[in-house]
């Protein structure tokens, strides 16, 4: 990704670390860095418009949240993949976002099941009109919708922090769902999505947990396919 890609200038001297933090946060969440790709703080600090500090300490903070690895230089690296690294990654997410989703299967409202019917629709307009980043957008926020919906804070930062590691991973199902989105149909990606909100009406918690560990472990298989090492 072009370091000049979705980024804009920041400023104000109290919010400006913040302000880099979050916008480097969701490029790696989304996928937008390439496996490896390195991030140098000159050219962060010049793409923000802002000076090497607040640059520094965004790094510094993503390094903590195992989502960039820093060098000695304080450049930053995007960690790269492997199998055995998606494995134990989707392991945990499995584990734990299964857990959420059972819960919010329990105390799911009729308005939150609207909002994931309502996700659904859109997420598979983005496949139709093959815009990938925004399909890929809807599907976090559908995943998210349930996870809220199980009204455990100790369950989200967990989430977040799994799905933070797992940027790599959406960068490569980016590159490899583009080309294909028109062949494979827009219903081709939610049908998990839709197992997962069938279960939620009938309050049914373990065949949605089962449903959403589909999702997650679906994905696994295909990602499993594409990395060489």
């Amino acid at each position: 990704m072009s370091l000049d890609e979705g980024f804009g200038p920041v400023s104000g001297r109290v919010t400006v670390q913040d302000a880099v933090y979050l916008q480097l946060r969701e490029a790696l969440l989304i996928g937008r860095f390439d496996p490896g790709q390195v991030l140098t703080i000159a050219s962060l600090s010049q793409t923000f418009d802002t000076s090497h500090m607040p640059v520094r300490e965004a790094l510094r903070r993503l390094a903590a949240e195992n989502a960039l690895e820093v060098a000695r230089n304080g450049s930053a690296r995007v960690p790269p993949v492997s199998v055995a690294r998606l494995d134990d990654l989707c392991q945990a997410r499995a584990t734990v976002e299964g857990l959420a989703t059972e819960l919010a299967a329990q105390a799911i409202t009729a308005e939150e099941i609207e909002a994931l019917e309502a996700n659904i629709v859109l997420h598979e307009a983005c496949a139709g009109e093959e815009q990938v980043y925004a399909m890929l957008d809807r599907n976090r926020e559908f995943h998210y919708l349930i996870y809220k919906a199980s009204h455990s804070e100790v369950l989200m930062q967990l989430i977040d922090t799994l799905w933070l590691r797992y940027g790599p991973y959406m960068r490569m199902l980016s590159a490899y769902v583009q080309p294909r989105m028109k062949a494979e149909g827009d219903k081709a990606y939610t049908r998990n999505h839709r197992r997962i909100v069938a279960a939620m009406k009938s309050r049914d918690a373990g065949r949605a947990r089962e449903a959403m560990v589909s999702d997650i472990r679906d994905t696994q298989d295909l990602l499993r396919t594409l990395i060489v090492e």
